[in-house]
């Protein structure tokens, strides 16, 4: 399965030791927004709703126990090898 390159990109994030945080809102308790940390603490641009959304259907990306989103072994097999990510 192909993936583009926005979630090429964010997956190699979080290859390398990154999370996504997401913020509920109060009453409904739905997803308002999502930010992808590095694993330097910077924030990445790049993920958006629709992305984020397209990463957790194709269960990329999971959370656990309320913890930050980060990815899952079948995301570590969609994710291209880079030069970086060993």
């Amino acid at each position: 399965m192909d993936i583009s390159r926005a979630e090429q990109r964010i997956l190699h994030l979080l290859a390398q030791g990154g999370r996504i945080d997401i913020e509920k809102d109060d009453d409904t308790r739905k997803i308002t927004t999502v930010t992808c940390i590095t694993r330097d603490g910077w924030r990445a641009s790049g993920l958006d709703m629709n992305l984020f959304c397209r990463l957790k259907r194709r269960r990329c990306i999971a959370s656990s126990g309320g913890k930050p989103y980060r990815i899952t072994q079948r995301g570590l097999e969609l994710v291209r090898a880079q030069h970086d990510n060993q």
